[in-house]
């Protein structure tokens, strides 16, 4: 059974930047080495927290559709400043584990001396969900953003990302995956954010994926999901956002092999544990944090 037809698309390519055209879209991937000195000094001092230990300041994902002028992308500064800066309040998912509690009583090696900062979310949660951009290049939050996305019809097929096309073994026109941050937290568990994105003969999908693990405390998870088919008429986005979170042991429990931890690293193995788990656990009660990013919903937008 042959799969679906070729359709007319250019591939752009030089040193760090890959771009696609395809039907009504121009879709660019830059892919950079980390961000050096003076450009996260730069960064640091327009977000006012610090930043993580490995910033990829110039990546991006970018989506334009050239009939509406519309472009949606994914940026580390934007991502950036949803990191909560300040004393952390309810709803913010605040992690209440300091290096005195880490600290083991009976350690000989002595805490390393830090300088003292404003208070931030040392653990760089972000529920960043992507951002539009105008022909102007303003920046607006992609929640509340001149294209106006509104809750998906349940009852619509179209309103929903048909994983099955998904999994089919269609052939794969362009690929990216961009690493927008990453840091280990005083070794105390990492934290990353990935943007990845496949363009099919019938579709594009992206995953952008938070992935956060705070040893012996908890693991949480924060996806957006944004797929277009290119038959839409007029052309519809849909977007999954949503959360989740569970206690660290509870999400132990599912290693394969119990002396082995490597896929407690492993964000895929992470998710997966997180999204089977039953939804009042890992989407109401979580680590019992109260963090506002956990929770699903789907919207769509389309676009003239």
């Amino acid at each position: 059974m042959s799969g679906p037809a070729l359709p007319k698309h250019q591939l752009f390519e030089s040193p760090n930047t890959r771009s696609i055209e395809i039907f009504e879209w121009f879709i660019t991937a830059s892919t950079n080495s980390i961000s050096n000195a003076p450009e996260c000094d730069a960064l640091q001092a327009t977000l006012g927290i610090p930043l993580p230990e490995m910033t990829f300041g110039n990546n991006y994902l970018t989506l334009e559709h050239r009939p509406s002028g519309i472009k949606y992308s994914f940026t580390t500064p934007e991502a950036l400043k949803g990191v909560k800066g300040g004393e952390l309040g309810e709803g913010d998912g605040g992690v209440k584990v300091g290096y005195s509690e880490k600290t083991d009583p009976s350690s000989s090696l002595p805490m390393p001396k830090t300088v003292a900062t404003k208070p931030y979310d040392w653990t760089y949660t972000t529920t960043y969900i992507g951002h539009q951009e105008t022909a102007s290049g303003y920046s607006t939050p992609a929640a509340s953003s001149q294209i106006s996305w509104r809750p998906a019809d349940p009852e619509e097929p179209s309103n929903a990302i048909p994983m099955a096309e998904l999994s089919r073994p269609d052939p794969i026109l362009f690929y990216a995956e961009i690493p927008l941050f990453e840091d280990e937290l005083h070794d105390n568990g990492s934290s990353s954010l990935l943007v990845r994105i496949r363009v099919m003969p019938t579709c594009f999908f992206i995953l952008s994926r938070f992935t956060l693990r705070v040893d012996h405390v908890l693991f949480r998870t924060h996806d957006t999901r944004i797929y277009h088919s290119f038959a839409s008429a007029p052309p519809l986005l849909v977007r999954e956002v949503a959360g989740w979170e569970a206690p660290y042991e509870r999400v132990q429990k599912y290693l394969p092999k119990r002396d082995d931890m490597t896929p407690l690293t492993d964000p895929t193995f992470i998710a997966k544990i997180l999204t089977e788990l039953p939804k009042h656990a890992s989407q109401k009660e979580g680590a019992k944090t109260s963090w506002r990013g956990m929770g699903s919903r789907t919207e769509v937008v389309t676009l003239s």
